[in-house]
């Protein structure tokens, strides 16, 4: 049984990977600061699959730390490399926070990588790496523009990273995946998007303003050249998006990835503007949604979303679960939190 380590693996999509990969046979052992997630997600990991991963608390901008992992797990196989801050108007205003710990974090890994032999790398790359692309919908050969965002441009610059890495060393390898935008929970509703604080991305803020926990959903500008003036963003259901990370884990450890750095684009091939967002949530969950327009946002992208063609083709994956259900158990998954927080009042 192979064994991966999976950073940021108690965050919003690490869980959901953690859950793909024992569901598939792996053994996992996660590493995460918890800054950005809760210690209980173990549980809700646990109840799903019926084994718990090993786990590991530090910060991998802690050099001395990632290196004693390593030598405390030396089977790891292979490496999903989540453990980032993640948000692109957070990023605009902290953008040092960004740089330190999104390539601190990378650059360790590496180097414990190319210390201890351990090739295979699967990096949770963005499609914020293309900025606002010429062309849509967005292929992996569009150029990578200059970013919109400090969070945006981290990513870029860890692509960078890997990529002179493994031109120094042709035993590393690795495949970046650029997701789109992740939404949605898995079917038991025993793990999903919690974010700490205020909500920085739209559907647990959709969410959380149906709930009462917030007054009113902001959407930023509506005068986007889009079809209603609100941006576009092509979102993917955080089970499709898991499962394919388990894919390339596989595609990576029977040798099938062709070039020691790949590439694919993971979304579903659809646009959808914030205000279909909130409609087909409407429609799904029977909730009305409250709302403002307010002013746009800074570092936001007007409109993107994939093409995917390559990835369906080369990895043998497609994204499958419709909106309607994506957020109807993003809705399922706010009220069991509600539920379970109103229990251990």
């Amino acid at each position: 049984m192979d064994r991966i380590l999976v950073t940021g693996g108690t965050g919003y999509i690490g869980s959901h990977t953690v859950v793909e990969l024992i569901n598939n046979g792996f053994k996992v052992v996660i590493v995460d600061n918890l800054s950005n997630s809760n210690i209980e997600v173990l549980d809700g990991i646990t109840q799903i699959t019926g084994t718990k991963p090993d786990f590991e608390k530090f910060d991998l901008c802690d050099r001395q730390k990632v290196i004693q992992l390593f030598e405390k797990y030396n089977d790891i196989k292979a490496i999903i490399h989540f453990a980032a801050l993640k948000a692109v108007g957070e990023s605009v205003e902290m953008p040092l926070s960004y740089y330190h710990n999104n390539l601190e974090s990378l650059i360790n890994l590496l180097i414990a990588m190319e210390k201890f032999g351990h090739p295979g790398l699967v990096f949770s790359s963005s499609c914020t790496v293309y900025g606002q692309p010429d062309e849509l919908p967005v292929t992996e050969k569009a150029p990578i523009k200059k970013a919109m965002s400090p969070y945006g441009n981290t990513k870029q610059i860890c692509e960078e990273i890997i990529g002179d890495a493994i031109q120094a060393n042709n035993k590393l390898k690795a495949i970046s995946l650029r997701y789109f935008n992740p939404i949605g929970a898995h079917k038991s509703a025993l793990i999903g998007e919690l974010p700490i604080g205020v909500p920085l991305n739209l559907v647990p803020f959709v969410t959380q303003a149906v709930a009462g926990i917030r007054e009113k959903l902001r959407v930023f500008g509506n005068d986007y050249n889009t079809p209603d003036g609100t941006a576009v963003r092509d979102y993917i259901n955080i089970v499709d998006l898991a499962k394919a990370h388990v894919v390339a884990v596989k595609r990576m450890l029977n040798g099938l990835n062709k070039n020691n750095l790949e590439v694919f684009n993971l979304g579903t091939g659809r646009g959808v503007s914030v205000l279909e967002i909130i409609d087909t949530f409407e429609k799904a969950t029977g909730k009305k949604v409250n709302y403002e327009i307010v002013d746009r946002r800074q570092g936001d992208v007007e409109m993107v979303y994939a093409d995917t063609s390559f990835a369906n083709k080369e990895l043998g994956w497609k994204a499958e679960i419709s909106l309607e259900e994506t957020l109807a158990s993003a809705w399922e998954w706010e009220k069991y939190i509600r539920n379970k927080m109103n229990k251990s009042k």
